[in-house]
């Protein structure tokens, strides 16, 4: 039972590292990609605008 009791400590442990760590990588990520996205707009606007678009 004593033996049970710590394999299953053992699991516990280790994917409880496992998801701080593919959480930690998943929010970098993503916030790299909404950083892309903000730029990519940002760009698009700059353009249309230096470019004379009319957005009226």
């Amino acid at each position: 039972m004593k033996t049970l009791l710590l394999v299953k400590e053992i699991y516990l442990e280790g994917f409880r590292n496992i998801t701080h760590y593919l959480l930690e990588k998943s929010f970098k990520v993503y916030s790299w990609f909404c950083f892309g996205l903000f730029f990519i707009a940002l760009y698009a606007l700059i353009y249309r605008l230096a470019t004379g678009f009319a957005f009226g």
